[in-house]
């Protein structure tokens, strides 16, 4: 059986999505991440990316990380795309081209929209009460968003997925990385198709499962 090492409050929520997605069952290890702890290192301290026996699985002491059979897999991206590699249609590519492109869309998400994303989410988590730094802050990641958010925006409205016409790993990654700047109405308003995608991603049964699980856990 598949383990996922990782709370649902983490980039695990990527993988716990595609596995709810695919009906495969897994065994999930609540790792928390270390920063959420006064003293990781404490002697009672719970299971976290500090403690050792998690950095002999992760020596970048980061979670998620998956056990798939022999195979050890870090980064969240990763193993959604190997899952959806693995287990086929209609998540995962029907051929190498579709393959590429699910590759492609991925890396985009990752490199151009969620450094700033997190800046949007990070702030916001902060209260309502933010500084002057925190909304200028989210107003430069915004600015920056504007660019690659157009270019979603124009493949969305042409084609309404990512890749094939139809929901893939793809649109689970791009989705679960722009989710942390959906909070941010005033930029989001300015892709409507982009809004309606991820809207429809996140109304699906796979999705809402893995929320409640999320929202059950501790903050």
């Amino acid at each position: 059986m598949l383990t996922i090492h990782g709370v649902t409050r983490s980039r695990a929520s990527r993988i716990i999505w595609l596995c709810h997605e695919l009906g495969l069952p897994f065994k999930q290890v609540p790792v928390i991440q270390a920063y959420r702890l006064a003293d990781p290192d404490a002697p009672d301290a719970p299971l976290n990316t500090h403690s050792a026996d998690f950095l002999k699985l992760s020596p970048a002491g980061a979670i998620p990380v998956i056990q798939d059979g022999d195979l050890v897999l870090s980064e969240s991206l990763a193993c959604t795309l190997h899952l959806a590699r693995k287990h086929g249609q209609p998540f995962g590519p029907a051929d190498a081209i579709e393959d590429a492109v699910m590759l492609q869309w991925s890396f985009y998400a990752a490199t151009t929209i969620e450094q700033d994303a997190l800046v949007i989410l990070f702030n916001h988590a902060r209260g309502q009460a933010q500084s002057g730094a925190a909304q200028a802050a989210i107003a430069h990641a915004a600015e920056r968003l504007v660019r690659p958010l157009a270019v979603l925006e124009n493949h969305l409205a042409r084609h309404g997925h990512l890749v094939g016409g139809r929901f893939t790993v793809a649109d689970l990654n791009v989705a679960e990385v722009l989710r942390y700047a959906q909070g941010h109405g005033e930029l989001m308003a300015q892709f409507p198709a982009v809004m309606a995608w991820l809207d429809d991603c996140q109304a699906r049964p796979a999705f809402r499962k893995m929320w409640q699980e999320r929202l059950a856990e501790p903050e």
